[in-house]
């Protein structure tokens, strides 16, 4: 199914996180341009969740997810409450690498759940979701997380002087 515009944001961040999971897979293969070593790509891992998977989750969370809930038997509180539990575990075991004592295993672990995680949410929720909003909910969905992103970089700009 084509994607719609107001999910694109959304599809784009979707695309970095697939680059990301296929890093901190065992034997991934190099990647041009990114980091071959095990320290380079934990700070890879460290700078993408801070500055784009932090930011990512929050809008799914905060504007996605309550405009999806409730609209359908299909997109009911079980998946959102998945993929809810899925950024959990992302917030909790990415910062966790610098302290691990079994690094490659947890990078390989990460790797593969957050291309499960992003996968779910590209074939199942992003589907239902352009099924079951209307036209109107889908450009407020879309002006809500361009908004967002707005503010953030504004944010970012702003505390990096």
């Amino acid at each position: 199914m084509k994607r719609h515009n107001s999910l694109a944001i959304l599809s784009r961040d979707h695309q970095k996180g697939l680059m990301l999971a296929q890093l901190l897979k065992k034997n991934a293969p190099a990647y041009k341009g990114l980091p071959g070593d095990v320290i380079g790509k934990v700070k890879y891992a460290l700078d993408t969740f801070r500055s784009d998977l932090t930011k990512h989750f929050e809008d799914e969370e905060k504007i996605l997810f309550p405009a999806a809930a409730g609209k359908s038997n299909q997109c009911d509180k079980k998946i959102i409450s998945e993929l809810i539990d899925e950024h959990k575990f992302f917030n909790e075991k990415i910062p966790s690498l610098i302290n691990s004592s079994n690094l490659i295993d947890e990078m390989d672990l990460i790797g593969h759940k957050l291309e499960e995680h992003i996968r779910k949410e590209e074939r199942i929720l992003f589907n239902l979701i352009q099924d079951i909003l209307a036209d109107e909910e889908l450009e407020n969905l879309k002006s809500n997380i361009e908004d967002s992103r707005k503010i953030f970089s504004k944010y970012c700009k702003t505390n990096s002087t």
